[in-house]
């Protein structure tokens, strides 16, 4: 399904019988997270294998100091990925600027959860920061889930130094299914930008169409030229991005690219009700793609991330009505639009743009 809620996370959670996988770039205290803690904790006390891993910079101001000692005493298993501490040695700050920006929850290894939705409750609407929060998430039941597993563990290995024999993991249960699903996973130490390569192979292969949900729009030169390109070709191409930002600055270093893309021929939205927090793809009624990867520069070359490629099926046509409907609460942009940004504004966008690969 599509659009996961917290409710049904909670049921799936109630079920788990061997162990439970949570990895979370963002936890705030507050209904949606103090639900599924109590879930947790109850799971946790009846032997459940229950494990908890968070950001350390992504929850810096969410959650209190020896949060993770809290959730230890408490019977769930719970580390930090890449606290900042002080050290007299460089290296030790080498991955600084890396951080774990998936989101997984895996069930007995047999249901996971994945998208774009963090553990905080504007993320549900329960609490208005930006207007209304517009967000994505799926479930993955089966051989599919493999893939989530294997991240958290390779993940919750590189923070513990565990060694983990993944097969003990795999899925047992199979399920029908219209499409075929290949969820994926990307590091910024491997040398290779699966993320973006993968958005690069829709683009590159569409013919009819692309449609395109992203929070943050800061685009390096290959990416912004295969959009071009693409609208070029006659491609349709749009791109959907927030009408109310969370962060005024990257606001308006994505605002600085709509220029080029809109004379290229690309067809640009603002999110009308609020922030658009969503990263999906869907391209010619054959492929999409739904993750925790924006387009920018910290999703695509420094953090880690994941998401699934969905190829026919459901979920294809999911992702486009789901975008449909967006669109049509969003206020399309237009060249008229882009060329009465007041000076002071665009002075801004040009002073940001050189610090556009740390946004």
């Amino acid at each position: 399904n599509l659009k996961v809620n917290s409710s049904l996370t909670g049921v799936e959670l109630q079920r788990a019988q061997k162990f439970i996988f949570m990895e979370f770039f963002i936890i705030k205290e507050g209904e949606m997270w103090d639900r599924t803690l109590a879930v947790l904790k109850e799971k946790a006390a009846q032997g459940v294998d229950v494990r908890v891993l968070y950001d350390f910079a992504g929850c810096l101001f969410t959650l209190p100091s020896g949060y993770d000692e809290e959730l230890r005493r408490a019977g769930i298993n719970c580390r930090v990925f890449n606290d900042i501490h002080f050290s007299w040695h460089i290296s030790e700050y080498k991955m600084l600027n890396h951080r774990d920006h998936r989101k997984i929850a895996v069930i007995d290894g047999e249901v996971g959860f994945s998208g774009g939705m963090n553990f905080a409750d504007e993320y549900i609407n329960r609490k208005r920061r930006f207007g209304v929060w517009k967000d994505t998430g799926y479930m993955l039941k089966g051989p599919a889930v493999f893939q989530l597993t294997t991240s958290f563990l390779k993940m919750w290995d590189f923070v513990t130094g565990d060694e983990t024999d993944y097969h003990l993991y795999f899925p047992r249960t199979r399920f029908a299914s219209d499409c075929f699903v290949q969820p994926y996973g990307d590091a910024p130490m491997d040398g290779e930008s699966v993320a973006e390569n993968a958005y690069f192979n829709i683009i590159e292969r569409a013919r009819e169409y692309v449609y395109i949900t992203t929070p943050y729009l800061i685009l390096d030169h290959e990416m912004l030229t295969a959009l071009c390109l693409a609208a070029k070709s006659g491609v349709d191409v749009r791109i959907i991005t927030p009408g109310i930002p969370d962060k005024w600055y990257v606001y308006y270093v994505t605002q600085s690219y709509y220029a080029p893309l809109l004379r290229a021929g690309v067809r640009i939205y603002e999110y009308t009700p609020g922030f658009l927090h969503a990263k999906m793809y869907v391209s010619d009624d054959k492929v999409a793609i739904v993750g925790s990867a924006n387009m920018d520069y910290r999703s695509l070359y420094l953090h880690f991330e994941n998401c699934a490629v969905f190829y026919a099926g459901h979920m294809v046509h999911d992702v486009k009505a789901d975008i449909a409907e967006t669109l049509r609460q969003s206020h399309e942009v237009t060249l008229d639009d882009v060329e009465r940004v007041p000076l002071p504004k665009m002075l801004c966008q040009l002073l940001f743009r050189l610090f556009a690969p740390l946004m």
